[in-house]
């Protein structure tokens, strides 16, 4: 995901502090936003967030409290969590890993180490929090997927080749309508190779026998081309 579109909340009672990290942030290309206790926090929608620094020593709610009251919610579970707090002895460590946290700095800091941890957290969290979108292709029980490239029909893969494979994403995105051997020709080959219009059917004819039964759905139109029909 693009850093400006990456949100960041920082949660800390000293606003010069909430003020150091948000400047930095930004100039890195995050958008921050910032909250001086734990309450104002989760008034603010956190699971709208990509990551949360949370101070731990905040009255009367501390950065402890607020992060199991954000595990315990499902909308907030999976938001990543980045304790900064002088608390520094190991059962302070602990328990902050052991509440889901995913990264613990200590006070005082310095603003490169804190833009490093959060750079680390964001590469390992962001494609949970926001996975790509699955691109197929569907016809019944024919399953094309763009994203790895195969294609399979009734759970069973079937292997085509690079020129099958877009040949038939071609037509399966434009159902009932008719392409001829040069717009086939101009969106599946490069413009600096020299392809026959014999080899189009030749891949028609060896794509409709792979695809078995929705071979017959790839029709053809003598003097115009190829379309697949439903």
């Amino acid at each position: 995901m693009e850093k400006n579109k990456i949100r960041i909340l920082v949660v800390d009672d000293e606003e010069s502090l909430c003020e150091i990290l948000q400047f930095n942030l930004e100039i890195e290309g995050y958008r921050v936003d910032v909250a001086y206790s734990a309450e104002q926090a989760l008034k603010m929608n956190p699971e709208n967030y990509s990551l949360i620094l949370l101070d731990v020593m905040m009255g009367p709610l501390s950065g402890f409290k607020m992060a199991q009251i954000l595990k315990q919610n499902e909308k907030t579970a999976n938001v990543p969590i980045i304790f900064c707090t002088a608390k520094d002895t190991e059962d302070d460590t602990v328990a902050g890993l052991n509440l889901g946290a995913d990264d613990y700095i200590l006070k005082p800091f310095s603003i490169r180490e804190v833009i490093a941890r959060v750079k680390s957290v964001l590469r390992r969290t962001e494609p949970l929090l926001h996975p790509e979108p699955r691109q197929t292709l569907v016809f019944e029980d024919l399953i094309i997927d763009l994203s790895k490239k195969t294609c399979h029909i009734d759970e069973q893969e079937i292997p085509l080749t690079k020129k099958e494979f877009e040949i038939l994403i071609l037509l399966l995105r434009h159902q009932n309508k008719i392409l001829s051997r040069e717009e086939i020709l101009n969106r599946v080959w490069s413009d600096d190779v020299i392809v026959l219009g014999r080899t189009i059917d030749v891949n028609i004819t060896r794509l409709r026998k792979k695809i078995g039964r929705y071979g017959k759905h790839i029709v053809t139109r003598l003097g115009y081309g190829y379309g697949f029909e439903v």
